[in-house]
């Protein structure tokens, strides 16, 4: 594995030091391709579906060959991480030969759309609803918090097919095509001055039976899979990548500012340092399990949380340094203040997205440690039955 993490190290230097930090659309799309036909993307995933099909210690060689290298692959993250894996879990034949290599090659782009108004950390209470009419099914609702939705052309959505049934029951995952007509996306404005998320609106969109994940009313079973895969993505995919308001970083500035002989600062550096520590400790042995072909499951719902306290933890001691200059900044904005000024503004976001901090508690206390569930009275109801979100005693009816 030597030898394949020293070529791989050579076609990055080769293919990937130029590149601009934040590529257009265009370039990040013409780099996925040149990546995948170099056998960088998809390593271990199947063969027959596009793949490299190669072993585990391959992908760990050529991960340590990127360490220091950023990719531009931002905008495929989603699609690599939580729709592809879904797919390749529980898809159809066809829509693994149909959806895994374009994904692979960076030639589609993949979103996933869960949330809903009135359905954020209580996903179950969707209601975008879905009914079958003649030969299709026919989709209409609303969701909400999608990232890359504006670039996607297709995503992952669950819908609810049947009201008659409890609510983590009459769901099912459907394959959208982002293009449809009916289907109108528009960016949400955050604090950091850009547009990460997006809503998106389906007004009668037509969707082929084939285009189901999955069984029909078997969506909740589907969403987790995907929720799995998420919360691993999220938490060991941000132990490789940089952090603006890291250990070294805030070192930096400290000692920049004469601060370190200040105790108290000293100590919160020094908390970030053990908590930064516990972060990627926790990912090596994720990544090492993965690698061995042990999917952490529930437990990825720890590197989710850890990785929330670590960004809330870094903004506050960004704050206490740098002072107004961790909000305000010169420049063109791309500068240093500027980064960490981003990520102190990200940061809250870090303890909503794929799932707050109190429901990755309540999972890890569930499914990881096994202590008791914490009552559920709505779980029998069927769905119509139910006041949940925006939904009114007749909604669905």
């Amino acid at each position: 594995m030597d030898e394949y993490g020293r070529r791989a190290r050579a076609w990055l230097d080769a293919n990937a030091g130029e590149l601009p930090r934040e590529p257009d659309l265009a370039t990040a799309r013409a780099f996925m391709a040149k990546l995948y036909d170099a056998g960088y993307s998809g390593i271990t995933w199947p063969a027959e579906y596009g793949g490299q099909g190669l072993s585990a210690a391959e992908e760990r060689a050529f991960q340590q060959a990127a360490r220091d290298v950023t990719l531009p692959v931002g905008v495929f993250g989603i699609g690599l991480g939580m729709c592809g894996p879904t797919l390749v879990s529980i898809g159809t034949e066809e829509q693994k030969r149909r959806y895994i290599r374009p994904l692979l090659r960076g030639e589609e782009i993949w979103c996933q759309m869960f949330s809903e108004p009135g359905a954020g950390s209580d996903v179950a209470s969707l209601q975008t609803r879905a009914v079958f009419d003649g030969d299709a099914w026919v989709v209409n609702g609303q969701k909400v918090w999608t990232s890359v939705a504006r670039q996607a052309d297709y995503g992952l959505l669950i819908a609810r097919t049947d009201v008659d049934v409890p609510k983590h029951k009459g769901i099912t995952m459907f394959i959208i095509d982002m293009h449809d007509p009916g289907v109108t996306v528009r960016p949400l404005r955050d604090m950091t001055g850009e547009s990460h998320f997006n809503e998106i609106f389906f007004d009668d969109v037509r969707v082929a039976p084939d285009q189901v994940v999955g069984a029909v009313n078997e969506g909740w079973s589907a969403a987790v899979t995907t929720l799995l895969h998420e919360r691993v993505s999220i938490g060991m995919g941000a132990a490789r990548t940089e952090r603006p308001a890291s250990f070294e970083a805030l070192s930096r500035a400290a000692r920049d500012r004469g601060l370190l002989g200040d105790r108290a600062v000293v100590d919160q550096l020094v908390d970030l340092y053990l908590q930064e520590r516990a972060f990627d400790l926790f990912n090596a042995r994720l990544t090492q399990e993965v690698k061995a072909g042990i999917f952490p499951g529930a437990r990825g719902s720890i590197a989710k949380l850890l990785l929330a306290d670590l960004t809330l933890a870094g903004a506050d001691v960004a704050s206490e340094i740098l002072g107004a200059e961790s909000v305000a900044y010169e420049g063109d904005g791309r500068g240093s203040g500027a980064g960490i000024a981003r990520a102190l503004a990200w940061a809250p976001g870090m303890a909503l997205g794929g799932g707050t901090n109190e429901i990755m508690r309540n999972i890890i206390g569930d499914r990881v440690l096994g202590l008791p569930r914490e009552p559920q009275v709505d779980r029998e109801i069927p769905f119509r039955d139910l006041k949940v979100g925006t939904q009114s005693k007749e909604a669905g009816k």
